[in-house]
């Protein structure tokens, strides 16, 4: 659940922002506010601009042109020293010649407290992200994930009103990955601190964000909750970088009506003129599928859609530990394989084998449509 302030008002507001390096346009007119105590995650490509965005929020490279305003405050031009917020790097950045104490205190022996209120907070900053006993050992005796813990101690050490955080947990394994990704979630909320985190990782960001913004090629391509932006893109290119997505020739009928061959379809309300060359577009987890008897005229009462239901063969399986990844073969699709996911029930209770021929049901609600100058494949 997203953590606001009363007022509802946004903590950072990034305004018409460009930042440009020679001819080359890393940031095209970004607009953008955050609120209080939100996760956002910035989510795109190598390239697209996110690590990029989140540099000129911190002043690290400042922007062509443009506004960053962060509670209230105009920051645009100031130094990142004059700027209240605390950064966690991919590399951890720690001090490889201090102690894991010293690393964490290093922040706050700047800010004019006395020694007994710094051991204090390193103390309670250690039995905070879990590493009490290792105040005393060098970076170099902690695994990754502790290094990781260790600079985000640090990043939070003087109570920032901001925490940066680009892709924080890339250099680590898958197990621990999952693992600290949970554990960055929940101090976060319990903080209830403002974050930004930069990943190239389409589950990371699932599943930690409150709100996703998705980038490419130096523009937002869209902003919402995990739940919208995975079932419900604006774009095609979100609709393909977030997830699995098939993507089939088709051509516009009447809103909410698409022709896949020769065989008209109802998806979901679209805007294109009738005529107008696009893709059709569907996850295959939402692929339904149907039992022998639907096979048969007059025993198709388990299908909802009839228009949009049809016969397919099952041309390959993959077993991808909780479910099957089906790759079916239509008439109607030609040279086109629909990928479709099926539960590992569904392929028992369905005995499923390659060559088998079986019916299909694409519901009208998630098949979507989209322009096809956007097409990526």
């Amino acid at each position: 659940m997203t953590q606001t302030n009363p007022s509802g008002e946004p903590y950072l507001s990034i305004e018409n922002l460009w930042k440009a390096f020679g001819t080359f346009l890393a940031l095209k007119d970004i607009s953008l506010e955050i609120i209080e105590g939100e996760f956002v995650c910035f989510l795109g490509p190598s390239g697209c601009g996110k690590t990029t965005l989140l540099r000129a929020i911190a002043g690290l490279d400042l922007q062509t042109k443009g506004r960053v305003l962060q509670d209230g405050k105009d920051v645009s031009n100031l130094p990142p020293s004059e700027r209240d917020f605390g950064i966690v790097f991919q590399s951890y950045a720690l001090f490889p010649n201090l102690t894991i104490e010293k690393n964490i205190a290093f922040g706050l022996e700047n800010t004019g407290r006395k020694k007994p209120e710094i051991a204090a907070r390193v103390n309670e900053l250690l039995q905070l992200v879990g590493l009490p006993e290792q105040g005393k050992k060098y970076p170099a005796q902690l695994s990754g994930g502790q290094q990781q813990r260790i600079a985000l101690a640090r990043a939070i050490a003087t109570n920032p009103g901001l925490l940066l955080l680009d892709e924080p947990l890339s250099a680590l394994d898958a197990k621990v990955r999952v693992h600290l990704r949970h554990e960055i979630k929940e101090l976060q909320r319990k903080l209830g601190v403002t974050t930004v985190m930069v990943t190239h990782d389409q589950e990371e960001a699932l599943s930690m964000a409150d709100r996703i913004v998705v980038m490419n090629q130096g523009v937002i391509e869209q902003v919402g909750t995990p739940t919208e932006i995975y079932r419900d893109p604006t774009t095609l290119f979100v609709a393909d970088f977030i997830g699995e997505m098939n993507q089939i020739n088709a051509v516009a009928g009447t809103s909410g009506r698409i022709k896949i061959g020769e065989a008209e379809m109802i998806s979901r309300p679209h805007n294109f003129a009738a005529g107008t060359p696009i893709i059709a577009a569907i996850r295959p987890e939402d692929v339904i599928p149907h039992g022998d008897d639907a096979l048969s005229p007059g025993l198709t009462d388990e299908i909802s859609t009839q228009e949009n239901a049809f016969e397919v063969t099952v041309d390959e399986m993959e077993f991808l530990g909780s479910f099957w990844r089906c790759r079916l073969a239509s008439k109607r699709f030609g040279d086109t394989e629909l990928i479709a996911d099926f539960s590992i029930n569904a392929v028992r209770r369905l005995e499923l084998g390659e060559g088998k021929q079986m019916m299909i049901e694409l519901p009208d609600d998630r098949l979507m449509a989209f322009d096809r100058n956007e097409a990526t494949q």
